[in-house]
């Protein structure tokens, strides 16, 4: 068997690339790898010092411009060069997108809450006629429930419309996530560490100054009491549950363990297998009995717990074997799931099986 190698293309997070190092690390007698800072201007010069066998991605959720940045590159070594990338490139571009996504999931069909992206201040305010309240307003970017806005009223989403075509704009919270568990032992390691605190405090400006000013969305409100998480890593399910704190489950960090309905893992696997994705966080609104919209995807996404599914109160996965699924207990996400994605990647390599291409 080939020892593969491979890039691992970091981003502007100084830290976000390194599950992948140790990844690669606990696999080191099949893989080696070389970090790529795609940030700067001479990532092209680096990458061609070296023969790659794949990409490793992890594409960034701080800022658009280094978000386009990250998705524009990526793209030019995986289609100039003709190499793999994991997560997909589709993956990766409708990741942190959110009016990208809007697009590209009506245009699949794929089922989703009726959502509206706006470049013109009139057009979005006339659409305000013929809709219901409350109402989501989104920016494009940003994770955790970050850019998220209930707009209760006509007058709130008015007001919403004139601040980011004409005032400060649609911003997002930005800061320390102090409900995250190790808060205090974050901080302290960061603070013991000037270049790390230095790069957070960098992480948290860009953040800040990505203001959004040029168009509006506006997603159709669900009411729910939580979305299911749902997760697929090669052919490895889970799905657990994402409570309410206050008015979003998305960054509560509040969890629920029920045994997910397989009806669920029905609709996380054919909505994956239709476009090869093999990294993906699904969150998914449940409307109905066996009735599902997607709110979200993520090729990347956090594990605040060290497994991502409980069934029956005990710790495991679903695999779908012979036509049904199986559920095999044991810890399936180690170093927050990266292991499952090396594992993966290097299968699908091995076995020549083509890697999704766009």
């Amino acid at each position: 068997m080939k020892k593969l190698h491979f890039a691992i293309l970091q981003n502007e997070i100084f830290d976000n690339h390194l599950l992948w190092e140790q990844a690669c690390q606990e696999r080191k007698e099949l893989v080696s790898f070389t970090t790529i800072d795609l940030t700067r201007s001479n990532w092209l010069d680096n990458f061609r010092k070296h023969k790659f066998d794949g990409l490793l991605a992890i594409p960034p959720a701080q800022s658009s411009a280094f978000k386009t940045l990250y998705d524009e590159r990526v793209r030019v070594l995986h289609t100039v060069f003709q190499l793999p990338v994991y997560p997909s490139m589709e993956e990766i571009e409708i990741y942190e997108n959110k009016k990208y996504f809007s697009y590209w999931a009506k245009a699949r069909q794929i089922p989703h809450p009726a959502t509206e992206v706006f470049y013109y201040e009139k057009e979005a305010i006339e659409s305000l006629s013929k809709r219901s309240f409350p109402v989501v307003g989104k920016t494009s970017i940003g994770a955790s429930g970050n850019g998220v806005s209930i707009l209760k009223t006509k007058e709130a989403a008015q007001a919403y419309i004139k601040s980011t075509f004409s005032g400060e704009g649609a911003s997002r919270s930005v800061g320390p996530k102090w409900k995250k568990k190790g808060f205090v032992r974050r901080v302290f390691k960061k603070l013991l560490n000037p270049t790390a605190f230095r790069a957070k405090l960098q992480q948290y400006k860009n953040a800040r100054n990505d203001v959004q000013k040029d168009f509006v969305i506006f997603q159709e409100y669900i009411p729910h009491d939580y979305e299911w998480r749902c997760v697929r890593i090669g052919d490895s399910f889970f799905a657990h549950k994402k409570l309410l704190a206050g008015e979003k489950a998305s960054g509560s960090l509040l969890k629920g363990y029920d045994s997910p309905p397989l009806a669920l893992m029905n609709f996380l696997k054919e909505v994956t297998d239709a476009y090869g994705f093999y990294s993906q966080a699904v969150d998914v609104f449940e409307i109905g009995e066996g009735e599902y919209l997607i709110n979200e995807m993520q090729c990347i996404f956090g594990q605040s717990d060290p497994y991502q599914m409980k069934v029956d109160d005990v710790v495991g996965r679903y695999v779908f074997q012979q036509g049904e699924w199986v559920f095999e207990a044991g810890d399936f996400n180690g170093l927050e799931s990266y292991l499952l994605r090396i594992d993966h990647f290097i299968e699908l390599l091995n076995a020549n099986v083509p890697v999704a291409q766009s």
